[in-house]
């Protein structure tokens, strides 16, 4: 079995106002990681200039009247050769009624950009162009080599949950009109699974999300290269799980050169699979996470048994935290893979060698 290594790199606590750290997201381009989180309605923010080995303090990207966290809501952090991104589903007025979940009824999707390596941040632009169309949250963000962002989201603009995206060329200034990815035949897709993109070598965005049709909720996949026209869905892995009832529980998307893996869950257990080809079965757990390193794919996720890591060549998962939750990971330039979860109100990071 492969041996991996696991360095403990920081822990996170909350700050002054002893407010829970939730949901942390990681990127890393060249020499550079970062690190956001939300705390209560502000956004977070930390860099490392050592490949994750220690971090900076944090510092607050910005605070608003509502901020959309929890179950892989929460801010989002893009790298770009002059710029760093932090993306977030924010509003004014919190939703009541059943299901609020603490969400803004007005949310819409955000971009704040620094150009000094996070020391200062622009005020946010807004990506959808139907206000309060992503409410529900749930987003993701991704550029490809050129430096071209990809953002997609939960959309609400019309009845039913569609999958909705916009493109930047401009390093996240501004945002072209909003494409719809998909709509399903059932009329929404799954109303609280995020969904996920990557950005392949050929710079083809590939963006994931579990549907909802025929009473199965299953996760299904579409590419663009100009991220305005998507090409037709299709299902991932071969297998289906009947459920009538939404699992918040979108999974994860990696890339290495122009091969796409995707993880995520049926039931009970964890899968990986390529697109167009069959799962294999991982693990048991829930809320997945996948990044490529040099070595290969590292998949982690939540099990009954704390956070559990499989690294490439292994047969089997190994421990990574006795308990945790909500792993993010992210393939790092000097070869190793870094780790961030929710411990207790804390982030922890470890490094994978």
């Amino acid at each position: 079995m492969l041996l991996c290594y696991l360095i403990l790199a920081s822990v996170i606590q909350p700050g002054a106002d002893l407010l829970p750290n939730k949901q942390p997201q990681l990127a890393a381009r060249q020499g550079l990681v970062v690190l956001t989180y939300s705390s209560g309605h502000a956004i977070y923010f930390a860099s490392s200039r050592d490949f994750g080995k220690t971090f900076s303090a944090p510092s607050k990207v910005a605070e608003v009247s509502v901020l959309a966290a929890g179950r892989h809501r929460g801010p989002r952090a893009v790298i770009l050769k002059g710029a760093i991104l932090i993306s977030a589903v924010a509003g004014e007025t919190v939703k009541t009624g059943p299901h609020a979940h603490g969400l803004p009824s007005d949310g819409n999707l955000k971009v704040w950009r620094s150009v000094d390596q996070g020391k200062t941040w622009s005020q946010p632009v807004t990506v959808n162009d139907e206000a309060g169309a992503a409410r529900e949250g749930l987003h993701a963000i991704a550029s490809d080599r050129n430096g071209n962002l990809l953002a997609a989201w939960l959309d609400l603009r019309a009845s039913g949950t569609q999958i909705y995206s916009s493109r930047s060329t401009d390093s996240g200034r501004t945002w072209a009109k909003n494409a719809r990815v998909y709509a399903s035949p059932g009329g929404t897709v799954c109303q609280c699974c995020g969904p996920s993109i990557v950005a392949d070598e050929s710079g083809r965005m590939w963006v994931m999300w579990r549907n909802a049709l025929d009473g199965k909720r299953d996760l299904y996949i579409s590419s663009s290269r100009d991220g305005i026209e998507f090409a037709a869905a299709s299902k991932v892995g071969t297998g289906t799980w009947q459920l009538e009832a939404c699992p918040m529980d979108g999974g994860g998307i990696a890339a290495d050169g122009d091969h796409v893996m995707t993880a995520w869950r049926r039931d009970k257990n964890i899968f990986l699979a390529q697109p167009g080809k069959p799962e294999s079965n991982v693990g048991v757990g829930k809320d997945v996470a996948i990044a490529h390193g040099t070595k290969g794919i590292y998949t982690a996720w939540s099990s009954g048994k704390g956070l559990e890591i499989l690294v490439p060549g292994a047969s089997a998962s190994v421990p990574l935290a006795s308990e945790g939750a909500y792993v993010s990971l992210v393939g790092l330039p000097d070869g190793s893979v870094l780790a961030a979860w929710e411990s207790g109100d804390a982030i922890e990071t470890k490094r994978l060698q």
